[in-house]
């Protein structure tokens, strides 16, 4: 039994007669009709009851046809992943956060493996690339959970750590020494998430609503807002690791030792739930995951 004989038999039950399979599938009729011969010879089966109006399944053509369509389905996408691994791409999306040290340093090693895969890299938050996802723009985001009660059934999240937050300013801000949230609430905030999420987590905790948040996609460009002004932001811990060394901003940040607990947030890969991940994707993600897992489990610095 040959693949083409499936693909044939499939096209004659789809289309409803020979002549109109033949078309479809550009072939000769009669070279369609001997196909269909021999694989109902093969099979010691007939499958198929011709007639002047087209054809109908026998008894037995229903209980092959059931079992071949999904196997043939099967085969077919198997066909197309090995085709686009072939002239594979890989896309990724990113919240700001990540852009600074998970990214590049699992993009390095990946491209070690995978030196010919054409790879595209979109930051944005997860609001920009979550749809980007649905839609199969990209493969995957790395990107904080959705809220909850929001999750989108048509993606698949994978956790790869759940992180402390806390409240950062600049050295020798006028409300280093603060120990409340209620205490910082009237101060303007610049958020790298949505800019709901700085008064959810206020709010989380019993303090007002911010006066002013500011929401920015940029990493290198909320570090530097923070340095140079008393604008405050609530980060994930290992915010203050990730911007030493950084020009302008080095050692320029400190946190603001509140009493009141932060809710934490749980970040990871976003999916496709109803697509598996090409082989470098794949391999990209399992990157993202281990280089994720190791640079932000940390334990958050000490008030």
């Amino acid at each position: 039994m040959r693949l083409t004989q499936i693909r044939d038999f499939l096209a004659v039950v789809d289309a409803g007669s020979i002549n109109a399979a033949a078309r479809r599938l550009g072939v000769s009729q009669p070279g369609l009709t001997k196909s269909l011969g021999s694989l109902e010879e093969e099979l010691g089966a007939s499958l198929l009851k011709r007639s002047p109006t087209g054809v109908t399944l026998t008894a037995l053509g229903r209980l092959f046809h059931v079992r071949v369509r999904a196997g043939y389905a099967e085969l077919a996408k198997a066909q197309e992943e090995l085709a686009r691994e072939a002239k594979a791409q890989v896309a990724l999306g990113f919240g700001p956060f990540f852009a600074a040290q998970v990214v590049p340093q699992a993009v390095l090693r990946w491209r070690e493996k995978f030196p010919d895969v054409q790879l595209r890299l979109v930051e944005g938050l997860r609001h920009a690339t979550g749809p980007m996802v649905r839609d199969a723009s990209l493969d995957m985001s790395l990107a904080p959970r959705a809220p909850q009660g929001q999750d989108d059934p048509a993606i698949r999240f994978k956790p790869i750590a759940h992180l402390e937050q806390i409240v950062v300013a600049r050295q020798g801000h006028p409300l280093a020494q603060a120990r409340s949230a209620a205490a910082l609430a009237s101060q303007e905030w610049v958020s790298n998430l949505r800019r709901a999420a700085t008064a959810e987590a206020l709010r989380a905790i019993g303090a007002p609503e911010p006066r002013q948040v500011m929401e920015c996609e940029s990493f290198s460009t909320m570090s530097a807002l923070l340095a140079g002004s008393d604008m405050l932001a609530i980060v994930q811990h290992p915010f203050l690791d990730m911007v030493l060394g950084m020009p302008q901003v080095d050692k320029a940040l400190q946190q603001i030792p509140i009493a009141e607990r932060l809710p934490g947030m749980t970040v990871g890969l976003h999916t496709r739930a109803d697509a598996p991940l090409t082989r470098p994707a794949a391999a990209l993600a399992r990157l993202l995951a281990e280089i994720g897992r190791s640079l932000l489990q940390r334990q958050p610095p000490q008030s």
